[in-house]
């Protein structure tokens, strides 16, 4: 196992630091389209969404702190991944946005058990996050391929090549349901088309860095579902 360069003060720092950041962010877009603080579906999909984040923080600071410094880096090398980025980011944004006005105008009504397994759905995608970094410790945020690394072809990673990204198309798919809006599915039907075009310059970099992995991508057809793509 690698070790990081930064202290664990140091990424204890800037994990906490960016989850105090982005929880007062990410309710101000829930609740200010909303009008109101009553908007128990965002409550709770607050709790999903950070409680399991920082429990995998906490994780990794302990276990694997070489792993937790690789998510923690930002700044994309490639062109091609930062225009990726900025656009999911756009998806995002306004996918999140619509669930707060949907509530507001009382678009739409999603019974409260079709909440509740909408969370359940986040939360297996989660899991589906964290078994794809136990299984692959060069998991980083940013595209990039580094020495001793070596292709991963058991776990999540025999069913897609791309297991993390999955994993993140089921929680945000699940999250306009979990925050009680119909409506919210539309804009939300773009990020796993905007995956598109950051997988597809990732398996770029990996089929010339990486060695094995276009063995592996034969063996392996599905990129991102299994059974579609």
């Amino acid at each position: 196992m690698s070790k990081a360069s930064l202290s664990p003060r140091q990424m204890q720092r800037i994990a906490i630091g960016r989850l105090l950041a982005a929880a007062p962010i990410i309710g101000a877009i829930f609740f200010l389209p909303a009008g109101t603080l009553r908007y128990w579906e965002a409550w709770v999909y607050l709790a999903v969404l950070f409680i399991p984040l920082s429990a995998f923080a906490v994780y990794l600071l302990r276990y694997n702190p070489a792993l937790l410094e690789r998510r923690l880096k930002m700044r994309e090398v490639e062109p091609e991944q930062k225009r990726a980025i900025a656009l999911l980011t756009v998806i995002l944004f306004g996918a999140f946005l619509v669930p707060g006005f949907d509530r507001r105008f009382e678009w739409s009504s999603v019974p409260a058990w079709l909440v509740i397994a909408a969370d359940a759905a986040c939360l297996l995608g989660y899991l589906l996050f964290f078994l794809t970094l136990r299984k692959n410790e060069y998991a980083g945020r940013t595209i990039e391929v580094e020495q001793r690394q070596s292709v991963i072809t058991t776990g999540p990673y025999a069913l897609v090549r791309h297991p993390m990204y999955l994993a993140f198309t089921l929680i945000f798919g699940s999250s306009p349901l979990a925050l009680g809006s119909y409506w919210a599915l539309i804009p939300m039907a773009l990020f796993p088309i905007g995956l598109i075009p950051r997988i597809l310059n990732e398996e770029q970099v990996l089929h010339r860095e990486l060695e094995g992995y276009t063995d592996y991508s034969k063996k392996v057809r599905y990129r991102l579902i299994p059974g579609i793509w």
